[in-house]
C-alpha cells in the first residue's frame, strides 16, 4: 500500500476536519489510538495486491489470551492494563492489538512463533525497553506502530519485511548510521515528536531506503536534513525551527510531490531554492515569517496547493504565481492561501490568480493586527 495509505484510513477525517479554511491535506500524525477496523480494511486490501492475509477461517480450537478478545485472526489486548506482552497469543494471528497498556519492556521471547503477524499495534505503552532479538521471529510483519512511548533509540533488528514504521512521540534523539539497513521494502517512517537534532541525523541513517513518506515534525530541526532518501515523494517538517531553505537544500528531492514546513521560523527561501523540485503539487509554507511570496513558483506546473498564511507578507506581485503568456502551466492552481497576511487584497490584481481553477480556490484578507 503506497504512501502510508494508514494516514488516510486513520487521519484522514482528523485532517479534514480542522476550523482553518485550507487545512493540510495528508499532514496529521497518527494519534494516540489506532482504528483496528481501519487496520483491518489495510490488511484486505492488502490482500488484494498479494499479500496480507491469506485467509480467515477460523481454526478449530479457538485459544485466546485472558481478557483478550479474538476473532479472525485478530488477537485484541488493549486498554487491559497489561504490565507485558501476553505468552499465549495464537501462532497464527495476523493483527496484535496491544495498544494503551502500561507495558514497560518488549522481551526476547514475546513474540516468539508469530511469523505470520502483519501488524503490530503497541500505541500509547509505556515502553523504555526493547529486547535486541524482540522482533526476530516475526518475519512478515508489515506495520508496526510503537508511537507514543518512551524509547530513546529505535529498536535493533527490525524485520526486512517492514513496510511502514510509526514511531511517533518518543524520546529518540539519534537516528544512528545504517540504523535501516537491510529494510529495502520500507515505504513510510513517522518520526515525529522527537528531540531530534539535525546534528542527531548520523550520516548513513537513511542508506538503502526506497522510502515514500518520512515525518520529522514537531522535532528540534534547524535546517531542512540531507543525505535523505532522494526517492521521497512526501517529507513533512513542519513544527521545527528551520530558519532558511537554501539553494541546495532540495537537490536530491526531486521526486517530492508534497513538502511540509509549516509551523517554522522561515524567513528566507533563497533563489533557486525550488528549483529541484519541480515535480511538486502542494507547498506548505503557513505559519513562518515570510515577508514574500518565494520566488520560483510560475515555473512549477505541476504546483497546485501553496499554504502561505500566517506570514509577513506585504505585497504580490502580479507574477508571483502564474507563468507568463510564453509559458504554460500543466495544472491550474486549486488552492492558494494568503490569509492572515499584511497584504492589502484590494491591491492584488486580478490577473495575478490568472491560472487558479476558480476563484473559491484564492484566500485572502482576515488579517489580524
Amino acid at each position: 500500500m503506497h504512501l502510508c495509505m494508514i494516514t488516510l484510513l486513520l487521519g484522514g477525517l482528523a485532517a479534514t476536519s480542522q476550523a482553518s479554511p485550507f487545512s493540510p491535506r495528508g499532514l496529521s500524525p497518527l494519534g494516540k489510538t489506532v482504528d483496528v477496523r481501519s487496520l483491518m480494511l489495510l490488511m484486505m486490501n492488502d490482500q488484494e495486491d498479494g499479500s496480507g492475509f491469506v485467509d480467515f477461517e477460523m481454526p478449530a480450537f479457538p485459544s485466546c489470551p485472558f481478557g483478550c478478545q479474538c476473532n479472525r485472526k485478530v488477537v485484541q489486548c488493549s486498554d487491559l492494563g497489561l504490565t507485558s506482552v501476553p505468552y499465549d497469543i495464537p501462532a497464527d494471528t495476523r493483527l496484535l492489538d496491544l495498544q494503551g497498556n502500561f507495558i514497560t519492556e518488549i522481551r526476547e521471547n514475546d513474540f516468539k512463533g508469530l511469523k505470520d503477524l502483519y501488524a503490530l499495534v503497541l500505541v500509547n505503552n509505556l515502553i523504555s525497553k526493547v529486547h535486541p532479538r524482540a522482533f526476530l521471529p516475526l518475519v512478515g510483519l508489515q506495520k508496526l506502530y510503537l508511537s507514543h512511548n518512551r524509547l530513546t533509540t529505535v529498536p535493533r533488528n527490525l524485520p526486512s519485511s517492514l513496510v511502514e514504521l510509526r514511531i511517533h512521540d518518543n524520546n529518540i534523539k539519534k537516528i544512528e548510521s545504517r540504523t535501516f539497513a537491510g529494510l529495502h521494502k520500507m515505504n513510510c517512517i513517522e518520526l515525529g515528536r522527537n528531540p531530534i537534532r539535525n546534528s542527531g541525523l548520523e550520516a548513513g541513517a537513511f542508506d538503502g531506503l526506497n522510502l515514500n513518506f518520512l515525518r520529522i515534525s514537531e522535532a528540534k530541526l534547524t535546517a531542512i536534513p540531507k543525505d535523505l532518501p532522494d526517492s521521497l515523494r512526501e517529507l513533512h517538517l513542519d513544527h521545527n525551527q528551520i530558519h532558511t531553505i537554501g539553494q541546495e537544500d532540495l537537490t536530491h528531492y526531486g521526486e517530492l510531490y508534497r513538502l511540509g514546513l509549516g509551523h517554522n521560523r522561515l524567513r528566507r527561501i533563497e533563489y533557486g531554492g525550488l528549483y529541484y523540485v519541480q515535480s511538486l503539487r502542494e507547498l506548505h509554507l503557513h505559519h513562518n515569517l515570510l515577508s514574500s511570496v518565494p520566488a520560483g513558483l510560475p515555473e512549477m506546473k505541476h504546483l497546485q496547493v501553496v499554504y502561505l498564511h500566517s506570514n509577513n507578507i506585504s505585497k504580490v506581485e502580479v507574477d508571483a504565481f502564474c507563468p507568463s503568456s510564453f509559458s504554460v502551466k500543466k495544472t491550474f492552481y486549486n488552492s492558494i492561501s494568503l490569509y492572515d497576511n499584511p497584504v492589502r487584497y484590494w491591491e492584488v490584481q486580478p490577473a495575478t490568480f490568472r491560472c487558479v481553477s476558480d476563484r473559491q480556490a484564492v484566500q485572502l484578507g482576515n488579517y489580524k493586527k
